[in-house]
């Protein structure tokens, strides 16, 4: 698994909307047959994992309209968070994720729509 620390270089980048930064998986050489696949065959694979190392704020909520339009208000923005976290192991499509290398270390940007699926190491239902 990835080791998430304080102390990273990441916690500089700040993820926007609805995206989430995955660090893939290696993908396998072999089919599960035993024959090897050449590396044009690996980045063709359609569905992709890795583990997710940071996810942006969400979907924008938009603010309720006032009554009162003189009033002044603060105007804060409010997200709908996504249910993606830091540390889950997220399964997505590979035709909507944007390669990008950071410091020598290959990593993906996917939108919160392009996870099938999320893997979890703590228990939903306890």
């Amino acid at each position: 698994m990835l080791n998430i620390t304080p102390d990273n270089k990441l916690t500089r980048l700040l993820v926007v909307g609805d995206r989430v930064l995955i660090k893939p998986k290696s993908a396998s050489d072999r089919t599960t047959s035993g024959l090897y696949l050449p590396p044009t065959v690996q980045e063709k694979e359609q569905v992709q994992s890795g583990y997710v190392v940071k996810v942006g704020p969400g979907y924008p909520i938009p603010a309720a309209a006032e009554d009162e339009p003189w009033k002044e208000t603060e105007e804060r923005v409010k997200y709908m968070p996504l249910q993606a976290q830091e540390g889950d192991l997220a399964i997505y499509l590979q035709r909507n994720a944007i390669e990008l290398d950071y410091e020598g270390v290959a990593y993906v940007i996917v939108p919160q729509a392009s996870i099938l699926l999320l893997e979890r190491s703590e228990s939903l239902f306890d």
